[in-house]
């Protein structure tokens, strides 16, 4: 598959990258085409800018400063989303680039009456998110109900990729871990991935 793995972390010694490394790896040993989306390199403005949003319901929306985004995404089989999760939620750079890239008339069309969207991510067939976290599973799961797994799998994917399959990979208390514990989690980046065809 054509697989594109965006990156939302500003430090590149960080764990994250470290596992983005490991599932491009994975990606590429499978015999997969990957493409890496590095939000920070060059630096990806998360800023909605005035233009876009003025287009927003008047298409055709301004792409225009996008367009590169725009085309990796649309060209995209598999997507894999490597990114820190903080105060429960995305990166700020992370937003913007949903904010700007799944936007109308690439991600979804609005209904006529400004009613259900309509997808068009259809070639979109597999997705997972890989993502650290410094509190403990209970806090994200039972405390808070895991909003950024609600939010990805149901706002984004499943109204512009409905049959997209989607996964999540959660790295708790990552400030903590052991290096064998950290190991573990590589391997399990590998395992789910090996099963992506």
């Amino acid at each position: 598959m054509k697989c594109l793995v965006v990156v939302a972390h500003p430090i590149p010694e960080s764990l994250c990258h470290s596992l983005a490394r490991s599932a491009i790896q994975a990606l590429t040993e499978g015999g997969h085409e990957v493409q890496v989306e590095n939000l920070y390199q060059p630096e990806f403005s998360p800023s909605l800018t005035i233009s876009e949003r003025q287009s927003y319901y008047h298409p055709p929306f301004d792409s225009s400063a996008v367009q590169a985004q725009v085309q990796r995404l649309l060209s995209a089989e598999a997507l894999v989303l490597v990114f820190p999760t903080w105060w429960f939620g995305f990166p700020a750079i992370m937003k913007g680039w949903f904010d700007r890239v799944w936007a109308p008339g690439i991600a979804y069309d609005h209904a006529t009456d400004l009613g259900p969207i309509k997808p068009r991510l259809h070639n979109l067939r597999r997705a997972i998110a890989i993502t650290s976290l410094g509190s403990p599973w209970w806090v994200d799961r039972l405390l808070l109900w895991q909003p950024v797994k609600r939010v990805l799998k149901t706002a984004l994917l499943g109204t512009c990729a409905p049959a997209c399959r989607f996964e999540m990979l959660s790295l708790y208390k990552a400030e903590r871990l052991s290096p064998k514990e950290v190991e573990a989690f590589y391997s399990r980046i590998d395992r789910r991935l090996a099963k992506w065809s």
